[in-house]
């Protein structure tokens, strides 16, 4: 292998990986409605967010709703799917971004909820957009080293708050047309919640066996998009161009360790669909392998590529290769094969 940031696993497969929707759907246009005094104050265009990201509509819980409470019962839902009962779990794994609290972790949480014995690792993983692909990784090399046998990773989206605060100040007398323009990133997110159950492959040959894959950080431009419960900044035009640029150094990299010009299926975290038009050219990928869930659900941070591939994996055959490709604010970029 060229690095240490490019990885094989030899014994992790996915038991399961199963979604919960999120129940308020709130259109592209809704938002664009509550807008349209700062907009017209500064000059904007209404229909952006669906024009340039192509983001229709997303999910939100309801106000009166502990989104967290998503990660238990995805977490419920993603055992029942792989058959795995929660004395035979090793580790659990919160990904989200998003969280009511700093502490103690949402891991917790789950961990109690769900019945989950006293020897059961917990804690929460955050990075971004890449917070399930960095989970993944971790378990499975806990899974590969003999520690454990069997890893629940989670992650609860909730994009209500940040939404509704970043639209608040935007409506006030201190926004400027520069804060529309940051913000246009924070409009583009959505709401779910998602599960998935990692085991041993050699205890489970029905699993779908995690080849390995390949990281890369470009921390350089950590700066460009900086966010919190209340809305994020985001240099949208800049971000796209140097994760762009991220995703495509790490491809080459990963040449001399994987094949992935003809995989089966890409399923990857999407920001707007004119990026994943753009990384397919770059790469010189077909378009019509990506499975798209943004247009209807909206960016859901790191929820968003094993969102897809829940959504998706029915139209899976058994035996096909799935390369799961993620770029988050850092910048990092992840890509991880899958044999079906």
């Amino acid at each position: 292998m060229s690095e240490n940031a490019t990885y094989r696993l030899a014994n992790t497969t996915i038991l399961s990986v199963s979604a919960l929707e999120a129940p308020q759907v709130v259109s592209s246009a809704e938002l664009d409605e509550s807008l349209a005094p700062a907009y017209a104050r500064h000059g904007v265009k209404a229909g952006q967010i669906e024009r340039l990201a192509g983001v229709v509509q997303r999910r939100w819980y309801p106000p009166e709703a502990d989104y967290t409470d998503g990660a238990v019962d995805v977490g419920r839902a993603a055992m029942a799917d792989a058959g795995v009962e929660a004395g035979e779990i090793g580790l659990v794994i919160n990904a989200s971004v998003t969280r009511p609290y700093l502490e103690p972790g949402i891991s917790a949480r789950v961990h109690h909820e769900l019945g989950l014995p006293r020897r059961a690792i917990a804690f929460d993983l955050t990075n971004a957009c890449l917070g399930v692909a960095n989970a993944m990784h971790v378990a499975g090399t806990m899974i590969d080293a003999g520690q454990i046998d069997n890893a629940l990773i989670v992650a609860s989206e909730g994009s209500r708050q940040m939404q509704e605060s970043s639209i608040k100040y935007l409506l006030s007398d201190d926004s400027t047309r520069e804060d529309v323009k940051e913000a246009f990133a924070t409009m583009t997110l959505g709401s779910g919640a998602v599960g998935l159950v990692l085991g041993r492959s050699d205890a489970r040959p029905d699993g779908h066996r995690v080849i390995g894959g390949v990281t890369r950080a470009g921390s350089e431009h950590h700066t460009l998009c900086v966010g919190g419960m209340d809305g994020m900044r985001t240099d949208s035009s800049r971000l796209f161009r140097e994760g762009l640029t991220l995703a495509t150094e790490a491809w080459k990299d990963a040449r001399g360790d994987f094949d992935w010009d003809d995989m089966d299926w890409y399923v990857a975290h999407q920001t707007s669909t004119i990026h994943i038009e753009a990384l397919c050219k770059t790469l010189g990928l077909p378009q019509e392998r990506f499975p798209m869930t943004l247009p209807t659900y909206g960016n859901i941070g790191p929820v968003a590529m094993p969102y897809t591939l829940a959504f998706h994996q029915d139209n899976i055959e058994r035996g096909q290769r799935v390369l799961l490709m993620g770029i988050g604010s850092g910048l990092n970029t992840s890509m991880t094969e899958v044999a079906w």
